[in-house]
């Protein structure tokens, strides 16, 4: 037995081997490697190539062109908005409140499966 095969370790959906993976991620790195030095030459990290480009429009304050989770969701929250306020009471912020109801309603599953109703 070589060292190689020592190392190899056989199951009966195949084998692993840490040398074989080695290989691996050295020929990647080398590829990954050859892309990167293959790159735009002129490119200037401090300079006005790093900014967004907004159709030539210069943005002074970030916050304008910053898109909230609250502009993201705003067709959802507005359809179905009887469902959110019923939710949104229920909502204290207090973690004990909502260990609570996970053990209540875990509680009632379990009572459920086994078959007490």
């Amino acid at each position: 037995m070589t060292w190689i095969e020592s190392l190899t370790l056989n199951s009966p959906s195949g084998f692993w081997n840490p040398i074989v993976w080695l290989a691996f991620l050295v020929v990647f790195a080398v590829i990954g490697y050859l892309i990167y030095s293959r790159g735009n030459r002129s490119y200037k990290s401090n300079t006005d190539q790093v900014k967004p480009f907004l159709s030539g429009n210069e943005v002074e304050d970030v916050e304008e062109i910053r898109v909230r989770a609250g502009d993201i969701y705003w067709g959802f929250i507005e359809a179905l908005k009887g469902y959110y306020s019923v939710l949104m009471r229920m909502h204290s912020g207090d973690l004990r409140d909502y260990i609570l109801w996970y053990l209540g309603l875990g509680a009632v599953i379990l009572f459920v499966l086994v078959g007490g109703v």
